[in-house]
C-alpha cells in the first residue's frame, strides 16, 4: 500500500513538472523581444511585362539574401544598426541596384554616390553626398555618424575623412555596368532629341508643377534603403544611392538628407524612401511619417498612405517608402507600379515582392 502511494506521488509530480514545462514554455515565446526588418531596392515603373523570369529571380536572390543576412543578425540580439548596415552592404554590391556597385551615371559618366543612416535610440544620423570612391557609401555615413561631431558630409571631404577612418579607396571603374552606361546614351539621346525639336518648350514643362521634366522623370531609378527593430527596442534606418542618371551641378536627391529619405526614432518608427527625390525632399516624407505617429496618434498604415498616396502625387512626385514602428509593424507603400522590398516580421515570416500585386501589404 505504501508503495502504490508512493508511485501515486512520483506520477503526479512528474504530470506536475511536464505541466509546469509547457506553461514556462508558452511563457517564454509570448515574452521574446520583437525584432524585424525590411528593406527596399528602389519604387519605380517595374512590369512584369517588362521582366524576363531568370532576371525577376535574380532580383528576388539578392534581396532575400540581404534580408535573411539582416534578420540573422538580429536573431543573435545584434543591433538594428548593424543589421541595416549588412543588409545594405549586400544591396550596394549587387550590380542590381542603383547603390555602390550598381550606381548610375551622371552626364559626365562619373558616378556619384549618397547615403545615411540613422539610431533611433539617440536620433543620432550620419550622411554623406556626392562620395565617387567608397565602395560601401552606408559605412561612411555610419562613420560620419559614430566618429565625428558632424552630421552631413559631402564629396572631397567626405573622402579625406573616409581615409583618416582607414578607408579603402576603389577606382570609378570598380562602378561601372554596361547597362547603366547605355541607360545614360539613352536618356542623354532623348534630352538632344528634344532640345533640337522646333516642338514648343513649353510642352516640356508642366505650368502646376515645379520641376517636372518628362526626360527626367524617366531616368530616374531608385535607391536601396533598411529598416530594423531590434531586441533591444530600438529602431535604425538606412539609405543608399546613385542618384538620378544624367544628374548634373552636384545634385544631391532625399537619400542622403535626414528626414527626407531616412528617418528613425524610438518614439515612432524608421523610414527609408525611394523616389523622386526632389519631391521627396520637398515634402521632408520620413520625418512626415513619423511625426504624425508621434505627434498626431496616427498608425503606421495610415502615415504612409497619407504621404505617399496623397501628398506626394498631389506635389508631382512618386516613388515609396518601407517603413517599421516601434512595434515591428512594417508598411510598404508606393504609388508606382512596382517596388522591390522583402521583409522578415515579428513571427519570422518572409515576404518578397517587387510588382504592386505581389502581397497584400501594399494596396
Amino acid at each position: 500500500m505504501k508503495i502504490f502511494k508512493f508511485f501515486s506521488i512520483f506520477l503526479f509530480l512528474i504530470a506536475f513538472s511536464c505541466v509546469s514545462s509547457t506553461k514556462n514554455s508558452n511563457f517564454d515565446k509570448e515574452n521574446q523581444p520583437k525584432f524585424a526588418i525590411a528593406i527596399h531596392g528602389g519604387a519605380g515603373t517595374i512590369l512584369k511585362s517588362q521582366m524576363s523570369d531568370s532576371l525577376e529571380s535574380a532580383y528576388k536572390e539578392v534581396l532575400s539574401k540581404a534580408v535573411r543576412e539582416g534578420h540573422e543578425i538580429l536573431s543573435k540580439g545584434g543591433s538594428a544598426l548593424d543589421a541595416v548596415v549588412a543588409s545594405i552592404n549586400i544591396l550596394e554590391d549587387s550590380p542590381l541596384f542603383n547603390a555602390g556597385k550598381g550606381a548610375v551615371f551622371t552626364q559626365d559618366q562619373t558616378n556619384e554616390l549618397d547615403a545615411s543612416i540613422m539610431d533611433g535610440a539617440s536620433l543620432n544620423a550620419g550622411a554623406v553626398a556626392g562620395v565617387k570612391h567608397i565602395k560601401n557609401p552606408i559605412n561612411l555615413a555610419r562613420s560620419v555618424m559614430e566618429k565625428s561631431p558632424h552630421v552631413f558630409m559631402y564629396g572631397t571631404g567626405a573622402e579625406a575623412f573616409a581615409k583618416e577612418q582607414g578607408f579603402s579607396m576603389v577606382d570609378q571603374d570598380y562602378f561601372f555596368t554596361q547597362s547603366r552606361f547605355e541607360h545614360l546614351m539613352r536618356v542623354q539621346d532623348a534630352e538632344n532629341n528634344a532640345s533640337a525639336s522646333s516642338q514648343d518648350p513649353a510642352h516640356l514643362m508642366n505650368e502646376k508643377l515645379a520641376f517636372y521634366d518628362p526626360i527626367l522623370k524617366a531616368s530616374k531609378f531608385g535607391t536601396v534603403g533598411c529598416v530594423a527593430l531590434d531586441k533591444e527596442g530600438n529602431l535604425a534606418a538606412g539609405t543608399s544611392t546613385g542618384g538620378m542618371t544624367n544628374k548634373r551641378f552636384g545634385r544631391i536627391g532625399d537619400a542622403p538628407i535626414i528626414g527626407a529619405g531616412t528617418y528613425a526614432n524610438n518614439k515612432s518608427c524608421a523610414v527609408s524612401a525611394t523616389g523622386w527625390g526632389e519631391y521627396f525632399i520637398r515634402g521632408v516624407v520620413a520625418h512626415d511619417i513619423s511625426a504624425m505617429i508621434e505627434y498626431g496618434g496616427f498608425n503606421l498604415e495610415k502615415s504612409t498612405s497619407a504621404v505617399i498616396d496623397k501628398k506626394i502625387p498631389e506635389l508631382g512626385g512618386d516613388g515609396g517608402v518601407i517603413a517599421m514602428d516601434k512595434y515591428g509593424n512594417i508598411s510598404m507603400r508606393f504609388n508606382t507600379p512596382g517596388m522591390y522590398r522583402a521583409q522578415i516580421d515579428t513571427s519570422g515570416a518572409m515576404t518578397v515582392g517587387i510588382y504592386k500585386s505581389d502581397t497584400l501589404l501594399t494596396k
